[in-house]
């Protein structure tokens, strides 16, 4: 369920402010792309949490908001059901087959399988949490 909700961001001492009318929410940044970003994790989780509690997200706004003079107005996307996927931290136990000389040479090694196998798919698939 991807949706675009407006956002208001306001200059302050250190980056930006940024507020979601739509839904109320306010959270920052200490610079443009941090607060974007952060604008993005704060939809997101705001609206999982109304999801899990049985609430509707409502529509974004199609209208620019009302802003002061020395604010601006962006758009910010965020897909629900991926947002939700990506914040899944819980693991799950797959069986994975390697030849058994690089078992061999990994364990001698030290080589903690798991994670080398979660950083390899995370460059791979060009993944950073935000």
């Amino acid at each position: 369920m991807l949706k675009v909700y407006p956002v208001i961001l306001s200059p302050a001492d250190v980056g930006y402010v940024v507020s979601v009318p739509d839904l109320d929410i306010d959270t920052q940044g200490k610079d443009l792309a941090e607060a974007i970003s952060m604008a993005r994790d704060a939809i997101g989780l705001w609206g999982i949490c109304e999801q899990d509690d049985g609430r509707e997200v409502p529509e974004p706004s199609m209208a620019e908001p009302e802003h002061e003079e020395n604010e601006f107005v962006s758009w910010v996307d965020i897909d629900f059901d991926k947002y939700r996927l990506m914040s899944d931290r819980s693991t799950v136990r797959m069986n994975i087959t390697l030849p058994k000389y690089l078992k061999a040479l990994g364990e001698e090694a030290g080589i903690n399988f798991s994670q080398e196998l979660q950083e390899r798919l995370k460059e791979r698939l060009q993944y950073s949490p935000s």
